[in-house]
Formats: structure tokens, sequence, C-alpha cells
């Protein structure tokens, strides 16, 4: 893994990502036409659902500028400064069974989350 700030190198407080999702993140960026070396998958915390923040991820083309990026199995992780605070030290993994499939967070600073898993408090 490596990792890289607008500031410099900063292993602390990173996002990891288990291969099964740096696969999967892969595989739909590559469908999307973007290019690997520099796209990557934006993960970012909103407001919104009834514990008060959520998760959000997407594709972009390229970081930001203030951006902490890691790479995780070949896979670019985009994180801005103000998400990086609620979600540091989290495991981005993806999952595939009978009843869900998807790209779930398991965020240790989590004190709370709705009933549905969608939503957290920390």
């Amino acid at each position: 893994m490596s990792t890289e700030t607008a500031q410099g190198n900063d292993e602390s407080g990173t996002v990891e990502v288990t291969e099964a999702a740096a696969d999967e993140a892969l595989s739909l960026l590559k469908s999307e036409g973007l290019d690997e070396g520099v796209a990557g998958l934006r993960l970012f915390v909103q407001q919104g659902g009834c514990a008060g923040l959520s998760y959000g991820m997407r594709f972009d083309d390229a970081p930001e500028e203030d951006d902490t990026i890691t790479e995780h199995n070949g896979l670019r992780v985009f994180v801005d400064p103000a998400s990086q605070n609620y979600i540091e030290g989290s495991v981005v993994d993806y999952e595939s069974g009978l009843q869900a499939e998807g790209f779930h967070v398991e965020n240790p600073n989590v004190v709370s989350e709705c009933g549905c898993g969608e939503s957290f408090r920390t």
C-alpha cells in the first residue's frame, strides 16, 4: 500500500480496502472507461440518513489537491480532509451473497447505526 497527500506521505488514519472490494471496484472503473492509473474510488461522508451521516462512493477522474490518496491492490482511493476524520481506520469490503451484494464499510469510529445500516453516528 502506498499513501500520498498534498502535504506528503502520511500513513496514519488511512482507509483499507480488501482484495475483493478492490477487484470489484477496478472492474467497474474499467467498464466506465476510466484510466486506473489516474482515476480512483472516492470514499466520502455526507449528512443524511436517520443516524445523521452516511457513506458515499463514486469514481473520480483524478484526486483533488487536498485528498489523501491510498492504493490497495491496484485501486486508488481518494478521501477528502473532512471525511477523513469520520472514516479513518475503516475497511471497505465487497460482499456477494443470496441476500445482498455490494460494498460495505466497517468503521471502528461508529458509535451507533440506524437499523438498516445505511447511516451512522461517530
